[in-house]
């Protein structure tokens, strides 16, 4: 039936869990950038990294005017937050800050149940895998290879490196002429009505909406092929491979 399989990331494969602005979260943060000299006031690092935030959007913005949907790379944020108070950080040391907000903020990250096993089918049948994910590398990587991902994919996207995200028909776009796929041999398989669905139905593309507890409040169509609404992962195999 599709001999491409794109995936969404986070509430799709990774049932994850995250709170960016936990108290403690900026509290250890604060810590951190001060053991390198990057002296912070706990609202004073939360209210520059909001404003880095919008100032590397407004520049990805200029770069990219055809875009309608725009990501950034976060570690951008994290360098300017050493910088700004006179640090000048090497490469891992950014890196390192990433990884310690990522590992902080996050309350909990597994795979949905029958994941492996879908992905497993998949191999065993000849289809190609793919991720088209709105992440952050930073953050991604890592959990891709924690959870024992990465090899499952033929090829991967992530937004921070397009500086292009979901539901932007672009971002469609880069994946598919990145790995010379044919539009009528994919289906996208998401959990998200609007980025995944909605961006997959305006690129001309099949999609499978999977709906997970972490899936955002449906208030309009969702414009997909077909539909899991029990967030049952096996099922993606029944209703997408034509034994």
């Amino acid at each position: 039936m599709y001999k491409n399989y794109i995936f969404d990331l986070y509430g799709t494969l990774i049932d994850i869990n995250t709170d960016e602005w936990s108290g403690q979260l900026w509290k250890k943060l604060r810590i951190l950038y001060g053991y390198h000299g990057a002296n912070y006031g706990l609202r004073e690092l939360q209210r520059e990294y909001g404003r880095l935030v919008d100032k590397e959007k407004a520049a990805a913005r200029r770069r990219h005017p055809g875009y309608s949907v725009i990501d950034i790379k976060i570690e951008k944020v994290f360098r300017a937050l050493f910088t700004q108070k006179g640090v000048k950080p090497a490469k891992k040391d950014v890196l390192f800050v990433a990884e310690a907000f990522r590992c902080f903020s996050t309350k909990y990250i597994k795979l949905y149940d029958g994941v492996t096993d879908l992905l497993d089918t998949l191999k065993a049948k000849g289809k190609r895998i793919y991720l088209l994910s709105n992440a952050q590398r930073s953050f991604t990587e890592n959990e891709l290879n924690m959870l024992g991902l990465t090899d499952c994919f033929d090829g991967i996207c992530i937004s921070s490196d397009e500086e292009c995200s979901k539901p932007d028909v672009n971002y469609f776009k880069i994946l598919f002429e990145r790995y010379g796929l044919k539009k009528s041999e994919s289906i996208m398989i998401g959990n998200d009505y609007i980025s995944d669905i909605g961006g997959a139905a305006d690129f001309g593309i099949d999609s499978l909406y999977i709906h997970q507890s972490i899936s955002p409040e449906i208030k309009g169509k969702i414009r997909s092929t077909y539909t899991v609404m029990d967030g049952d992962v096996y099922k993606i195999k029944q209703l997408t491979i034509n034994d």
